[in-house]
């Protein structure tokens, strides 16, 4: 295998499509919670969503899961889905939002370069709701590789976006 094949740069995920076990439920997490839009209803068993207007970030359905367990942890799949948030202010509205209505949040980590709160979806699916630090504060070890760390976060401060 040829090992000088590279992604272009500006190559981006486009979209992620989960099967869930039951599609409203899915929709209260991704849309009314979240905060995404419902673009599009496909048929009773599959929903679209974004940010923005882009005609899907997230693509939801119960095609083969309706009423099904979650995947297993202990085997290969999806650790999580990672939504980027543009400044850390709508990191920090999203936080509140989770903590006025309720919802379980698993982790919140700082890693130097970003900082980084964990929940599940209703069907057990990991999510990570990210604000990047500039790449001017980023750090690098002596081989040129971003220094990453798992340390927590400082939730208050992150919450002090609203002050």
């Amino acid at each position: 295998m040829n090992k000088d094949y590279k992604t272009p740069a500006n190559t981006r995920i486009g979209h992620i499509h989960l099967q869930v076990s039951n599609l409203d439920r899915a929709l209260e997490f991704y849309r009314d919670l979240l905060g995404f839009e419902l673009t599009t209803m496909y048929g009773k068993n599959a929903a679209f969503l974004s940010a923005g207007g882009y005609h899907h970030h997230i693509g939801l359905n119960t095609w083969h899961s309706k009423g099904g367990p979650p995947a297993p942890r202990n085997s290969a799949g999806l650790y999580h889905t990672a939504f980027l948030y543009p400044t850390r202010k709508d990191l920090a509205e999203v936080l509140q939002r989770l903590i006025d209505e309720g919802y379980p949040i698993s982790g919140a980590s700082d890693h130097g370069v970003s900082e980084a709160i964990y929940l599940e979806d209703p069907d057990g699916n990991g999510v990570e709701l990210y604000c990047d630090r500039p790449r001017e504060e980023w750090e690098y070890t002596e081989d040129g590789s971003v220094k990453m760390v798992s340390k927590p976060l400082e939730v208050q401060d992150l919450l002090s976006e609203f002050d």
